[in-house]
């Protein structure tokens, strides 16, 4: 019996782990409804809308799940060096890690690329959803990347704290 048990004990966790490995990585993406020309925008250093730049091979996904999933790929022949007097610098340094299967984004690569500034991030949007911007990526060789990251408000309004007069109303509660 207490073989019977233990062999049981095992299944369970291996069923449960390779469940919750699957929701992380698989479930719940899906693949982003382009719009060309539309797909990649930067915030100017003069204004507070953003505005699309040029790109192609754009790829993207997202989740309906968090405002945290959504990660894109895409080239330009705009030069970062260039981008970097016209749009708003972000200081992110540590991008989110895409899924696997998404091979286009390599979250590591991009970081190391951002430490050894052969790329440059840019404030994409503000608060595309409550507490979430849009950071843009722009290599030396023109590859760019997309993901969504909390911003200060986020990060407080996520971890209980107040958010303070300087974040927008938090939305309310859906019944």
């Amino acid at each position: 019996m207490g073989k019977f048990l233990a062999a049981l004990i095992i299944v369970c966790a291996v069923g449960a782990g390779a469940g919750i490995y699957y929701l992380n990585e698989y479930a719940y993406y899906e693949e982003v409804e382009l719009h060309p020309g539309l797909d990649v925008a930067l915030l100017p250093l003069d204004s507070e809308e953003p505005v699309a730049i040029a790109y192609d091979e754009f790829q993207a996904i997202d989740a309906s799940s968090s405002p945290i999933r959504y990660r894109a790929c895409f080239t330009t022949p705009l030069k970062r060096y260039e981008m970097a007097h016209t749009y708003t610098l972000s200081d992110q340094k540590t991008p989110r890690i895409a899924p696997r299967w998404f091979d286009c984004f390599d979250a590591e690569a991009i970081g190391a690329a951002l430490e050894a500034d052969t790329a440059t991030a840019f404030l994409s949007a503000k608060n595309i959803s409550y507490g979430v911007d849009r950071i843009v990526v722009v290599t030396d060789d023109g590859q760019g990347f997309v993901w969504h990251e909390l911003n200060n408000c986020g990060k407080k309004a996520y971890d209980g704290t107040v958010v303070g007069e300087s974040c927008p109303d938090l939305p309310e509660a859906s019944q």
